[in-house]
């Protein structure tokens, strides 16, 4: 039912003049989908579309047993269940020249984040176009094919790195300052932040695009060759620790970033020295 559904509503957006193209992404794109999955679409664009007429999009595609449309907490969106199938749709609207222009900021520029880095490129390298009539789409495609560059990949790093351990406002000094609070909200945020900056580095050692926030240790298990040793298992115990807050937790964290220490030094990456 949702092949059918997603271009269905790829025929309703092309009808509107404000946008440029339409593409299928996630899970359903990458064909990793499973009975949980949402049907993600990307509607790149280059005018505001009213919200009347997402409104009525919604309606000619078949009506919805719930919909929140208008949403513009991680840009704008809609969110509506399907009437008909019962499958969750997720559309993010993406503005064309900005879409491209912060691709060209990291592949011509190399600008690293904090945290989640090339997860725009993974959108482009993984989209299913399902409408391009300026073959606009079709060169974001192309675009985002090239080889990692490599002083992008060491960007993320020399970006990301410190922010683990090594400056004053480091998440392992912040992570301890919460586990004396004894503030569990603060420190499963913490964790929560420096796990961003250590999949990014993870995932850019790797040359490898991120792919978000979803099944983040699959994506390394099946796309990351070089990983710490006993990843998985510290990064679990980790993650209990933390949840219960757990004075142990500053030794395994301790290891988990040695661990990644190693593995940056094994590849001639020089670790950042602590700062006192």
């Amino acid at each position: 039912m949702s092949p059918s559904l997603s271009h269905r509503l790829a025929q309703l957006f092309a009808a509107m003049p404000q946008v440029g193209a339409v593409a299928l992404g996630g899970s359903m794109a990458s064909g990793l989908s499973d009975e949980t999955s949402d049907l993600d679409l990307y509607v790149f664009t280059n005018g505001e579309i009213p919200l009347s007429e997402r409104q009525a999009l919604v309606n000619a595609a078949g009506g919805a047993s719930r919909a929140d449309l208008g949403l513009n907490y991680w840009g704008p969106g809609d969110q509506w269940f399907d009437a008909q199938s019962g499958v969750e749709v997720d559309v993010v609207y993406f503005d064309c020249l900005w879409f491209e222009g912060q691709l060209r900021l990291l592949l011509e520029q190399h600008q690293p984040s904090a945290g989640y880095t090339t997860c725009l490129w993974h959108i482009g390298r993984t989209l299913r176009s399902l409408h391009d009539p300026q073959g606009w789409l079709g060169w974001v495609q192309q675009f985002c094919q090239q080889p990692y560059p490599e002083p992008l990949r060491r960007a993320i790093i020399d970006h990301n790195q410190p922010l683990l351990a090594t400056i004053i406002p480091a998440w392992r000094q912040q992570l301890k300052k919460a586990l004396e609070r004894h503030d569990l909200v603060s420190l499963n945020h913490r964790l929560a932040a420096l796990l961003a900056s250590y999949f990014d580095i993870l995932f850019a050692l790797n040359r490898h695009t991120h792919p978000g926030e979803k099944r983040l240790l699959s994506h390394v298990h099946h796309h990351c060759p070089l990983r710490p040793e006993g990843m998985v298992e510290d990064l679990q115990l980790l993650l209990a620790q933390t949840g219960s807050g757990q004075p142990e937790l500053l030794a395994t964290l301790d290891r988990v970033l040695a661990r990644l220490d190693q593995l940056l030094v094994s590849q001639g990456i020089v670790r950042v020295d602590s700062q006192s």
